[in-house]
């Protein structure tokens, strides 16, 4: 096979749809608000993307294999058409990262995607109380909109930057003049992070204007409480 390989499931029409991206990192964040988005909006697969960069295995559900790769879902959400990002690995070298980051972007603009938004969260070292949601954007013009929403611009953070596909999704796409921003949920960095998560999708929710049930969140919210206090 190809580096890059894009496997077209479906052709959805979507009305200039903003394209979301949650794949695994500090704390599951970004890759558990995709999940959330996707399962409780009952999200449609459109695309696979496979690669030799991502690991060499093949996800294995009641006997039957899929070969490691991530997925797009097309998600309704109230009036706004979403195009999700998932899936259960980055890539495993600089080479593949650049290379998958050009194919999500070659899929966002095949559907006229108006925006990005690259999910994820920051490691504090500690557990919190408090999650703050810490935004970087690749054009200066949407900051008063995040601001707004409560997303807070701080000096020299994250540090060291973004890396991964959720960074070069606001490099490579400014590249193409297209409007990204990065949502970074605080947490500990210990633990798949469930508070953190619902944190990002409230912003998220806020900023575009639709509004999805977070129950499922809260219980494993809770279910991670009863690990940590144990």
């Amino acid at each position: 096979m190809d580096e890059f390989e894009i496997e077209h499931v479906e052709q959805p029409e979507l009305q200039e749809p903003v394209f979301v991206e949650g794949l695994p990192g500090v704390g599951h964040v970004g890759k558990l608000v995709a999940e959330h988005l996707v399962e409780e909006l009952d999200g449609d697969l459109v695309s696979r993307i496979y690669s030799t960069h991502l690991p060499p295995q093949v996800s294995v559900d009641e006997g039957v294999t899929q070969l490691a790769s991530v997925e797009i879902h097309a998600v309704e959400a109230s009036d706004v058409d979403l195009l999700v990002l998932t899936g259960d690995h980055q890539a495993q070298d600089t080479v593949g990262h650049y290379g998958l980051t050009d194919a999500v972007l070659d899929v966002a603009e095949e559907y006229a995607a108006e925006r990005i938004f690259a999910l994820g969260g920051v490691p504090t070292g500690e557990l919190i109380e408090a999650y703050d949601v810490i935004g970087a954007i690749n054009t200066e013009s949407q900051r008063e909109g995040l601001e707004a929403a409560g997303v807070e611009f701080r000096e020299d953070e994250p540090a060291g930057g973004i890396v991964g596909v959720s960074g070069l999704l606001l490099g490579l796409g400014g590249r193409r003049e297209m409007p990204a921003a990065c949502l970074m949920g605080e947490t500990s960095g210990y633990l798949v992070d469930p508070k953190s998560a619902q944190a990002v999708l409230e912003i998220l929710q806020e900023t575009l204007g639709f509004e999805v049930d977070f129950s499922s969140l809260e219980d494993r919210a809770d279910e991670m409480e009863d690990v940590v206090r144990k």
